[in-house]
């Protein structure tokens, strides 16, 4: 039901898609949060007296305009070719001619980015089977770092209002989503005797007396380094948090190296943790295309918690579209949290807007809501060798671009990251320094 006519935004198009449907959705109704229709009614545009815009290649009227490009009225995928260019600030690609209001679809543009519609293309992995950050559009033209399909709504809903003085979006609220991974829930504990002595050997290996003089320790009583629950409570609490966990309860194998499901003290932590935050299901590496491993493994973590599972990050980041999602699906998941590079920071979709899944074999918008992470710990730790100063201050402008456009901030961390052992030394520090960035600055 249309509460005032006259505030309606009305967009004509010869052909109304699923895929035009279902980005205008995200634009319109998620980001900016006006009341839109579309229509193919010449008829109806033309006697509309609010604002309008005529994403056609007709004349009709002097009304705005967005000259489309083929992308929302095909189906299937294919290659195109893509340029990516500067204006008003913003880098823009899909660009239209000068009849245009705006110099490029953002239509098409969006859902391109929004859609990985370039993942669905032939690419070359990396060792783990994933898509790399700098195979990406958004890598090669520069603008990885930025909320660009939120900065393009914004800028859209500006050239609206040129149009039409009346027109206004909804402001919507910054909201900041803490995430856990927990890949190895104790570095030393309940690792049994076989795993212990292999582990021993190694560092023997390589010479890293400090691991086994703190393994041994650990054995002997000492505070599980990986031990690292209570600092995130006790900092959650400060700013009434309530994080999402992410449990990995797979079998153990070559990168899953975590503490058996079978063991009483594993169960009992999450049992803890259940009853103070939400929690979430960490498929192993090999279930992100094995359906049958993944519902096993979410079976597992629901008959420790006794209540359904609906959340879901994949091990690794590995996601492949035409199986990993829809295996999301059919085993009952609701929200995937994998949406971002391990390797970079930024913006994988290009949004720090929660989306759902659009099927682009199928052509349908899915029950699927994918929450992209912008920043994960190892990323700036491992990847990019930064110290805590470094890290700080990239933090410190990612949530910046996200507070500009009022969008979500999600990040991941591990129980390691707060273990001040090894590489991971005076990180609590950085993470600390996140959450007041979040919530005091």
């Amino acid at each position: 039901m249309i509460k005032n006519p006259l505030q309606l935004l009305l967009i004509y198009t010869d052909i109304i898609t699923s895929r035009l449907t279902y980005i205008c959705n995200l634009i319109f109704r998620d980001i900016l949060g006006v009341q839109y229709k579309l229509t193919d009614d010449e008829t109806e545009f033309r006697n509309h007296q609010g604002p309008a815009i005529n994403y056609s290649k007709k004349n009709l009227d002097n009304r705005m305009v967005i000259r489309p490009k083929e992308l929302l009225f095909e189906k299937g995928i294919s290659k195109h070719e893509i340029f990516v260019t500067q204006w008003d600030n913003v880098k823009i690609f899909f660009q239209t001619d000068d009849h245009s209001s705006i110099p490029f679809d953002i239509f098409a543009a969006s859902f391109y980015l929004v859609s990985r519609y370039e993942e669905h293309l032939p690419f070359s992995s990396d060792e783990h089977g994933r898509f790399e950050a700098k195979q990406s559009l958004a890598y090669s033209g520069s603008f990885l770092q930025e909320p660009i399909v939120d900065q393009w709504a914004y800028i859209l809903s500006d050239v609206i209002r040129e149009h039409f003085p009346d027109f206004q979006h909804t402001k919507r609220s910054f909201r900041y989503i803490p995430t856990i991974d927990i890949d190895n829930a104790y570095a030393f504990l309940f690792k049994g005797i076989s795993r212990t002595l292999g582990a021993t050997l190694r560092s023997i290996f390589n010479l890293n007396v400090e691991d086994n003089i703190r393994r041994y320790q650990t054995l002997a009583g000492k505070k599980d380094p990986y031990d690292t629950y209570d600092i995130f409570f006790d900092t959650h609490q400060k700013y009434n948090l309530k994080p999402i966990w992410f449990f990995l309860v797979g079998n153990s194998g070559k990168f899953d190296d975590n503490v058996s499901i079978d063991k009483s003290a594993y169960q009992n932590l999450i049992k803890n943790i259940a009853e103070r935050s939400e929690i979430g299901i960490h498929p192993s590496y090999k279930a992100f295309r094995d359906y049958n491993l993944l519902k096993w493994e979410i079976d597992e973590l629901k008959d420790i918690i006794n209540k359904d599972v609906v959340r879901s990050r994949q091990h690794y980041l590995r996601i492949h579209f035409s199986e990993t999602y829809k295996n999301l699906i059919d085993a009952g998941i609701q929200e995937d949290y994998t949406m971002g590079y391990s390797t970079d920071i930024g913006f994988r979709a290009g949004t720090c807007t929660p989306f759902h899944y659009y099927d682009l074999n199928n052509e349908e918008e899915t029950t699927l809501t994918v929450y992209p992470f912008q920043l994960m710990d190892i990323t700036l730790n491992q990847h990019k060798k930064y110290n805590v100063t470094a890290a700080i201050s990239v933090i410190e402008d990612l949530i910046e671009k996200i507070k500009n456009v009022n969008g979500t901030f999600i990040t991941i961390w591990h129980n390691e990251a707060l273990s001040d052992h090894g590489h991971w030394k005076g990180w609590e520090t950085v993470y600390r320094e996140m959450l007041r960035l979040v919530f005091e600055k």
